[in-house]
């Protein structure tokens, strides 16, 4: 297995400097650069807000980075030490120099990186795959933070069809004039579209090649492994599993876990609803690990 790189230095080029230029228009606070060495790579993190507080971790979605929390860090910042990292292996300024094998791998690149940004009792936030990485890590590294929050994550159905017709669907129609993004987002469930911002990032990232592995579906003794405080936040549409059924396994392995499975959103639940999972980000600490009401899938 290789590391995710560029496929070339013009390829590399051309990304970085789109990627700086949305950084400085698109980050609504001032930010310190931290560059935290790992045996995987150097890991590419954005601090904001004030030292006190409980340290937040966000975790990009696969083919993601720090940019994609661009709405949530003013909200964040407020009361938080918020760490935006750029998950190493894909698309960002992280530079990854040794494979990431799988689950395993992973959940120990998260905790070096927990460990260089001395994040004691963090609250960690993973999308999707950053949502996969995070369980993985609490399961191989348990009471190692404060609790989760994982939006849509994945780990709970193998990847099949459903999602990459999503995914292809999503790319095309983030090609399209952007006078019909809204009523192709509609059909295909994906208001990430809508962002012209981030669909010019992804369009300079055709030529990253992203070599890291697989999701693997969670066992049962994973799951009841868990025993942070853990919030679900699944799209009562996603492309990715069955958020009805997820959130029933969850109810039965997770029982302390909230599980919330939001009306009319998809898998891109990050954009579908920002403001209510910033909402639920912030008040996780007053929610606990008690478990929450679940919302049936529409």
């Amino acid at each position: 297995m290789t590391v995710s790189q560029f496929k070339d230095a013009k390829a590399a080029e051309r990304f970085h400097t789109t990627y700086e230029q949305l950084l400085d228009k698109l980050w609504p606070a001032s930010r310190t650069v931290l560059d935290v060495p790992t045996r995987f790579g150097t890991t590419r993190v954005l601090r904001t807000g004030p030292e006190a507080g409980e340290p937040l971790v966000l975790l990009p979605a696969s083919g993601g980075n720090a940019l994609m929390w661009h709405r949530y860090v003013e909200a964040l910042s407020r009361d938080h030490c918020v760490y935006v990292v750029d998950t190493v292996g894909e698309p960002g300024a992280s530079v990854q120099t040794a494979p990431i094998a799988d689950g395993r791998d992973a959940a120990a690149w998260l905790d070096e990186v927990l460990t260089g940004l001395e994040a004691t009792d963090a609250h960690i936030v993973g999308c999707s795959y950053g949502g996969w990485i995070a369980l993985k890590h609490q399961i191989d590294h348990p009471g190692r933070v404060a609790r989760l929050t994982l939006v849509d994550p994945a780990g709970f159905a193998e990847v099949g069809w459903r999602f990459y017709r999503w995914v292809i669907f999503g790319g095309l129609a983030g090609l399209a004039p952007r006078p019909m993004r809204p009523w192709l987002s509609r059909r295909v469930h994906n208001s990430a579209i809508l962002d012209a911002d981030l669909m010019a990032l992804m369009r300079v990232s055709v030529g990253f090649r992203r070599r890291l592995p697989k999701t693997d579906v969670f066992t049962d003794e994973e799951l009841r492994g868990i025993q942070v405080p853990a919030q679900f936040l699944l799209g009562a549409r996603s492309a990715i599993h069955h958020s009805g059924q997820v959130a029933e396994r969850i109810g039965e392995l997770i029982p302390s876990a909230r599980v919330e499975v939001v009306p009319g959103s998809g898998h891109a639940l990050s954009t579908d609803e920002p403001e209510l999972v910033i909402d639920r980000i912030v008040n996780a600490a007053a929610l606990g690990g008690a478990a929450g009401s679940r919302t049936p899938a529409s």
